[in-house]
């Protein structure tokens, strides 16, 4: 699958289509540590009827790794200036973990592009901050690889990442893919993120979904961004950890699929 790029803010951005190009549009945003690959599990639930837009955030897969530290205020600007330079006035927005965070952002300060929103297992703050320096020292002393048993360990449940090898190799492909340098720009705008009050903001319609069992982004976190959010609708997956979108593709896609089908009709 080959990328599109478009400079904005100063770097390149990797993006790709799929889907009719009269379709309304969602985009999806990826975690930290992945790249739009991290959507192909996600994409044929979407692209019969809708125009599916994927990017790697700046510092990650294909993006280009401007110097950081990042701030996730920056990372929604550029998403909005990656719809600018498309020509897309609105999207439905999905993100998973630093994606949803960036979907925060984007109902809260660019509404006017917003037509809804997925956030999916998220967070309005990421504590303790000491967990983020412990893994920004390993990052910047041993590389991607000194993290990637643990980040395995945590986006899926042990169940899975026994029965299905095959995903996992994928997955581990990705994150060993992350330079450090993009990885750590990114995880310090996690460390110091704090948006619990903006998500008041918040007026476009929102689907919050979790696994069940994320230890990274609680379903606790995602109650404080239901509540927070006023008519937000809130989904939990039963038997998935972090990257609910790949260990139970069916639940998460026939969710997401029916709340973007409902806002969407109403157009």
């Amino acid at each position: 699958m080959s990328a599109s790029f478009v400079t904005i803010n100063g770097f390149s951005t990797a993006y790709h289509f799929d889907g009719p190009e009269n379709g309304r549009v969602v985009v999806l945003s990826n975690s930290l540590m992945s790249n739009y690959d991290m959507w192909d599990w996600t994409v044929p639930a979407l692209s019969d009827r809708y125009r599916v837009l994927r990017y790697d955030t700046r510092g990650h897969g294909r993006s280009g790794i401007p110097p950081g530290p990042y701030t996730i205020d920056l990372l929604a600007q550029d998403l909005s200036a990656l719809l600018e330079a498309l020509k897309i006035p609105k999207a439905h927005i999905v993100g998973l973990s630093m994606g949803g965070m960036i979907a925060q952002q984007m109902g809260a300060k660019f509404p006017h592009q917003v037509l809804s929103l997925g956030l999916c297992d998220t967070a309005s703050e990421m504590p303790p901050r000491d967990i983020w320096a412990e893994r920004i020292e390993i990052a910047s002393t041993k590389g991607i690889a000194g993290l990637v048993d643990g980040t395995i360990k945590r986006w899926f449940t042990p169940e899975f990442i026994a029965r299905a090898p095959e995903e996992i190799e994928k997955v581990r492909k990705f994150v060993l893919g992350t330079k450090a340098e993009g990885y750590i720009g990114c995880a310090s705008g996690i460390r110091d993120m704090a948006q619990t009050t903006m998500l008041l903001k918040i007026k476009s319609p929102a689907l919050v979904m979790t696994g069940r069992q994320d230890p990274a982004c609680t379903v606790d976190q995602s109650t404080v961004l239901h509540r927070m959010i006023e008519g937000s609708e809130m989904v939990v997956l039963e038997d998935a950890a972090h990257l609910s979108n790949i260990e139970q593709p069916q639940a998460f896609n026939q969710n997401l699929r029916r709340f973007i089908d409902r806002v969407d009709d109403l157009l």
